[in-house]
């Protein structure tokens, strides 16, 4: 609890920054690449990190399986948001995606999860998904209307809170629900709420349905870095992870990139 608590502003700091500088990406890049920034470990690899700190292997090894089944529940988060942001207002929309990220991770836990069923159903989820979110992506995209000069700032401090909330939370429970704690949306909440007044409902959705690759990305650093805990430690292990999902995110965006030029 110690190294939580000395850490804890600086995961706040860095949590709100990221939002701050995504958000500001996505205002103005095309919603692929600004999906490929906001779905790299941000949130979840500092929560991850602190986790570590104050517990020991087979606990991370846990955790790390249980936020790649909560990575899972992602899914339905994203499909209930794209099709809410249709024609929903902000509230409702959000609400409901969170709604159905809870639900989902709420069915998900009873099953008795291993390292292998929690890779093969994250290839077989996320193949599925690619197909679903694809309609949601080609939404057309509107001008911004103007932002008051204040809004990144309370957002920013809206999400360090939350940060902490999770944090400080995640010392007193089991890995599995350290895990969905960890690996709870922060980042893209908090870009739906700047987003979606600014650019509308349908736009916001394609950035969010754009993160589906990037999502699956994360859930394959989560993968290396859970089997790599025996053989390098918990440590090494979350290295291992960043550089996948960082390696993943990149040569997605290259690719994109590419096609596009």
């Amino acid at each position: 609890m110690s190294s939580l608590l000395l850490t804890l502003p600086l995961k706040m700091a860095v949590a709100a920054g990221i939002v701050v500088v995504v958000s500001m990406i996505a205002e103005r890049a095309r919603p692929f690449f600004a999906a490929m920034v906001a779905t790299l470990p941000v949130s979840a690899g500092p929560s991850l990190f602190f986790l570590a700190l104050d517990h020991d292997d087979a606990f991370l090894q846990a955790t790390l399986i249980g936020a790649m089944v909560a990575n899972l529940a992602s899914c339905a988060y994203v499909l209930a948001y794209a099709n809410l942001a249709q024609r929903r207002p902000l509230v409702v929309a959000l609400g409901g995606a969170i709604v159905c990220w809870v639900i989902a991770g709420s069915v998900l836990r009873p099953i008795p999860w291993t390292l292998l069923g929690a890779i093969g159903a994250t290839i077989a989820l996320y193949i599925v998904m690619l197909r679903l979110v694809e309609p949601f992506t080609k939404a057309p995209r509107p001008a911004a209307t103007p932002r008051s000069r204040y809004a990144l700032l309370m957002r920013a401090t809206g999400v360090s809170c939350l940060v902490a909330l999770v944090t400080l939370t995640s010392a007193h429970v089991g890995p599995y629900v350290s895990a969905f704690l960890a690996v709870f949306p922060i980042v893209l909440s908090s870009l739906v709420v700047i987003l979606h007044p600014r650019i509308g409902g349908p736009a916001t959705a394609a950035f969010i349905a754009s993160a589906v690759p990037g999502l699956a990305g994360f859930g394959a650093g989560l993968a290396a870095a859970a089997a790599s805990v025996p053989y390098t430690g918990r440590f090494g292990a979350l290295g291992m992870g960043l550089l996948v999902a960082v390696a993943w995110n990149s040569a997605l965006a290259l690719w994109k990139a590419r096609r596009a030029g």
